[in-house]
């Protein structure tokens, strides 16, 4: 009687890796997360269960139908559906034991009922990071977490990227002057301009409020040229405060951001830039391949002038990013940037002893990773062929080959896998 067997399989919309995509997965994440190190981020990491009405506080709309929620007990729980406001109870619970501003980074997995489709994950990996304060938080800091983003993408070569930089102020001020009422459904619609023939866009817009006030915003969103050449003719127009803030702001980030030798080929201006997260309410910004921008955004964030209200009476502004690191993978697979992805593995070794030589083998190995190099041996018995097939395979550049004549004459022989090229050094020398 045969056995019946499960087929092996795991859920639409979550990712698995093979080993080596895993190590250049992994090699990227780690890349990103040592420029944030260095610029003065501090690491936390959050449950990945919250109270439900500790996550949901906020949310509402699409975001809420998204999230992953049951009941244990009489606990009603949720999974996180991103880092972002997890990092604002974080703060508040621990008000009186950080310093501020705060800049925090975190690399963790979120969830969301995503409808399953290609590039659109349930599970992912977020990597994020914020700058929070107490009361002002200086419109620099928007300009400066962009700038790290920038310094991460070059850090893993990433070509042909842009920044898509705009101000909710802008267009709420818009809103205000024109005395739209119905202005979320007018904000989610602006979201989607770039989704949607224009034609069906300005249609909309007019069924939604008007032809006078339609054609009013569709006059903002059309200004083109350069950045300094949009926030002139965006000071042109006399609107009001709320408008005149706005507009201040990304004159102010623009600048921040040619201090911080973010050369102005990395962004544009793009007023159509909403953010569909509610709690978004001044600088917002997504990040496009060139070429490949029906991925969708790879990077996004903006500010928040207190994500923490529902939390404490400190008032809490803050800004944050956050690259989507599972989706980003998924599209540099697509483009092909993975295939020739450099791993620099030239510290790369393994072992591969011939006969009874495992004692000498473990003296080199201990040498190696004392160096620190990435090591092993190759424990089980099999034909030269057949080892030097698997490290060829795992694509390990170096090889070690330790025979009898190796022990003999203290000697090491390394083979290097690319190249073809044999040399022998004394052990001392390893």
């Amino acid at each position: 009687m045969s056995k019946n067997f499960i087929k092996p399989s795991i859920l639409p919309g979550f990712m698995e890796l093979l080993p080596n995509e895993q190590r250049i997965f992994d090699d990227i994440a780690t890349k990103i997360l040592k420029v944030y190190e260095k610029n003065g981020c501090y690491p936390i990491d959050t449950p990945v269960i919250e109270k439900a009405d500790v996550l949901l506080v906020k949310s509402g709309g699409e975001t809420e139908k998204q999230v992953y929620a049951f009941q244990k007990g009489k606990n009603d729980l949720a999974l996180r559906f991103d880092l972002t406001v997890p990092f604002a109870r974080y703060v508040a619970q621990h008000i009186n034991e950080l310093e501020f501003p705060f800049k925090r980074y975190q690399l963790g997995k979120v969830y969301r009922g995503e409808r399953n489709q290609r590039g659109r994950y349930r599970e992912f990996y977020q990597l994020d990071i914020d700058v929070i304060n107490k009361d002002k938080l200086s419109v620099d800091n928007d300009a400066w977490v962009i700038s790290l983003a920038s310094q991460a993408f070059k850090e893993i070569k990433l070509p042909n990227y842009k920044f898509q930089i705009s101000n909710r102020k802008i267009l709420s001020g818009i809103f205000e002057y024109l005395q739209i009422e119905n202005s979320f459904e007018t904000m989610n619609l602006i979201d989607k301009y770039d989704k949607m023939p224009t034609n069906e866009f300005k249609a909309e817009l007019e069924k939604l409020i008007g032809e006078e006030k339609s054609s009013f915003i569709n006059k903002i969103m059309s200004i083109d040229g350069s950045s300094v050449q949009i926030i002139n003719q965006l000071k042109a127009f006399n609107i009001n405060e709320t408008y005149a803030e706005g507009v201040n702001e990304i004159a102010r980030v623009v600048k921040m951001l040619d201090i911080l030798k973010v050369d102005e080929k990395e962004y544009d201006i793009n007023l159509k830039i909403i953010r569909g997260l509610d709690y978004y309410t001044g600088t917002v910004f997504e990040t496009k391949l060139i070429g490949n921008e029906s991925y969708g955004s790879i990077c996004s964030g903006g500010r928040y002038d207190n994500l923490a209200e529902n939390y404490t009476d400190t008032v809490l502004p803050g800004v944050g990013i956050s690259i989507g690191l599972t989706r980003l993978f998924f599209v540099l697979q697509e483009i092909g940037f993975i295939d020739t992805y450099n791993l620099n593995r030239s510290d790369d070794f393994i072992i591969l002893p011939l006969g009874d030589t495992m004692d000498y083998c473990s003296i080199i190995l201990d040498k190696l990773l004392a160096n620190g190099s990435r090591a092993s041996i190759y424990f089980d018995d099999a034909s030269l062929k057949k080892k030097l097939k698997y490290a060829n395979n795992l694509k390990i550049q170096k090889v070690i080959i330790v025979g009898e004549e190796e022990v003999k004459n203290k000697i090491v022989k390394i083979k290097d896998m690319l190249s073809g090229e044999e040399k022998i050094i004394k052990i001392d020398d390893l």
